[in-house]
């Protein structure tokens, strides 16, 4: 790991879900929430947990699918639902057909941030240029900034589904250098997602920390992790 004086960066850049913002905390608060107002026990659902657990299965799934360009938005939101639905044996015709548009209706609105997201931007703040790089959807992207308040640390919030192109692909990553008026040696990029983040910004030639607070195996060509984002301020 490279010491605090070898590191000569002025921007950095950051991903959204996963990395401030705590998705699965989130989803399942959400998750919880709809399954008491759907009364999906009714449907023979009688595990919250076990829903859950088969959705966040689906939906990791589906959006590695998405990162990669192989599915569109409205196929992954068409079946991520469906399929934990079918995966847990309802029926098709009882599916409850609001319930996608439900979830991401109340999910973005959802505040919880992984430990230290705000000390850690404000002290990064003072001392680098910040910005936002997300493969999330355009609406809920702009929800969550808000209603957490992290707007506030970021010069640009960059958002796939506007620019028109996913991390990782290299387009995403000159478009968000060039609307910071950045260059690759003096950027780095933090993210949770080994192939969008990390290895799309290496592919593209800019540096890379890999945020990795379930203590997953590290690849052998990712040269940086955290576990936690205060250890940004130990670095930086």
């Amino acid at each position: 790991m490279p010491s605090a004086s070898s590191l000569k960066y002025k921007h950095l850049f950051f991903d959204l879900d996963h990395t401030i913002w705590d998705f699965d905390r989130n989803a399942e608060e959400t998750l919880h929430e709809l399954f008491a107002v759907y009364k999906l026990h009714q449907l023979g659902l009688n595990s919250a947990e076990l829903f859950i657990e088969t959705y966040t299965r689906n939906n990791h799934q589906l959006w590695a699918d998405y990162h990669l360009g192989r599915i569109s938005k409205e196929t992954l939101r068409e079946t991520r639902f469906k399929k934990t639905f079918l995966d847990l044996g309802v029926s098709h015709d009882v599916i409850p057909l609001q319930f996608e548009d439900d979830y991401v209706r109340i999910c973005p609105t959802k505040t919880n941030l992984f430990p230290g997201a705000h000390e850690t931007l404000q002290y990064l703040q003072q001392r680098y240029r910040l910005h936002l790089i997300s493969n999330g959807f355009k609406e809920s992207t702009e929800l969550k900034v808000i209603k957490t308040d992290i707007g506030r640390y970021f010069d640009n919030v960059i958002i796939s589904e506007v620019v028109g192109v996913n991390k990782p692909d290299k387009a995403i990553f000159e478009h968000a250098l060039k609307l910071g008026g950045a260059q690759k040696h003096e950027s780095l990029m933090i993210g949770d997602s080994i192939e969008a983040d990390i290895r799309g910004a290496q592919g593209f030639g800019m540096d890379a920390i890999y945020f990795n607070p379930m203590g997953l195996d590290k690849p052998a060509d990712v040269p940086i992790q955290i576990t936690h984002l205060n250890e940004l301020a130990l670095l930086l």
